[in-house]
């Protein structure tokens, strides 16, 4: 099987979405219908240019959420009042650099609420419109596989804070209650789910800072042991997961290793894993996978990210060719898929990439695949 491509879930949108999604969000009157139709055409047109770029397994772009953590708060119950913002750590070590980026990018404002009561579900009316929305636009424009992001228990936990529940665990435990049926009714429909998890590595230098390494990783091994506990019963060939170290420009002087959450990360039910390769600060990192490969499951496709989400520079295809032609060698090409370090528009309006320069980066990513195919069949 050749390197098919992909990306991490999220994409820019269009004004239009942007600011119905913020009406929403600060509870101000809009008009459903005209939110469902816009919904549902932006996503349709998202599907179009991925499969325009070359992209082979699309995703709806998050288009209807706010972002990709905390749109459970609209449809789940238990949240309100405020979290606290907690600064990742390496900012803090850089305080004008940090003040640049808030005062030169602005920073996203959407609400991040406690947990306050108990977590259950409103109804998947919204996730259905959102599963309907994506295979119509992949019946229009020929895709034939899609993926669908969720919140992780461990990433939900991290954005919106329990001030509910007697332990983190108790939390946790929680979570996946609620979330489990959301991902099985991806997986029902067809679709390939997406468990986000950057808990299993920013939250080591945005949360839990206090900590050593080692007891980090106790941690997130109660995260990881929450998410396979709502993961029961779905097949793991289904199942995507997604790691990182934080979608934002930044000095990332304080990131925990690959190397030492390898582990931990692969004990996820997903036989799909995403990760980050482009950026400098783990682009060196493809050698912990060529280092431990007597340590990755048979089972396990490595999807390496081989086009950066932070900055505007469009990756040459013979610069994604030899990324990825790496993983090629650990694994074999069938065990490889073409993706993207973190999504291009992790929270609505904001982005530190031009949207066209987001979909010309995923064409060059789909380049790269091909010559990689193209010198495997010489």
């Amino acid at each position: 099987m050749p390197v098919r491509t992909t990306h991490t879930g999220s994409l820019p949108r269009s004004q239009e979405v942007v600011d119905l999604i913020f009406a929403r969000e600060k509870g101000e009157p809009y008009d459903e219908a005209l939110f469902d139709r816009t919904m549902r055409a932006a996503c349709a047109e998202t599907v179009r240019r991925q499969v325009e770029a070359g992209v082979d397994i699309v995703s709806d772009g998050e288009t209807s959420k706010i972002s990709y953590a905390t749109y459970v708060k609209d449809r789940y119950t238990g949240f309100g009042g405020d979290s606290p913002r907690n600064t990742p750590a390496d900012l803090k070590l850089f305080p004008s650099f940090s003040a640049r980026l808030s005062r030169d990018k602005g920073a996203p404002t959407y609400a991040r609420p406690m947990c306050v009561g108990e977590v259950r579900s409103k109804g998947h009316g919204e996730l259905q419109k959102d599963i309907d929305n994506l295979k119509a636009a992949m019946v229009a424009h020929g895709a034939a596989e899609g993926f669908m992001n969720a919140a992780s228990p461990g990433v939900i936990s991290l954005f919106l804070q329990n001030d509910f529940y007697p332990t983190r665990e108790a939390y946790l435990a929680a979570l996946a209650d609620a979330m489990a049926e959301e991902y099985r009714t991806i997986v029902e429909a067809g679709l390939y789910l997406q468990l986000d998890c950057p808990d299993l590595a920013l939250s080591r230098h945005m949360l839990f800072t206090d900590l050593t390494d080692d007891e980090f990783l106790k941690v997130a091994e109660t995260h990881v042991e929450a998410l396979n506990g709502a993961l029961a019963g779905i097949d793991p060939s289904r199942v995507r997961v997604h790691i990182c170290w934080g979608n934002y420009e930044g000095p990332h002087v304080c990131d925990i290793a690959m190397d030492t959450v390898f582990s931990t990360f692969l004990r996820v039910n997903a036989s799909h894993l995403l990760f980050e390769t482009s950026n400098p600060r783990h682009a060196h990192e493809w050698r912990v996978w060529r280092d431990r490969a007597s340590e990755i499951p048979e089972d396990k496709v490595l999807i390496p990210g081989v086009v950066d989400t932070t900055t505007n520079f469009v990756e040459h295809p013979e610069v994604v060719a030899e990324r990825l032609g790496r993983f090629v060698d650990i694994v074999g090409a069938e065990r490889v898929i073409a993706g993207s370090d973190c999504g291009f528009g992790t929270f609505a309006g904001f982005g530190a990439v031009d949207p066209e320069i987001a979909y010309a980066k995923l064409g060059a990513m789909a380049e790269g695949a091909a010559l990689t195919n193209a010198r495997a069949r010489s």
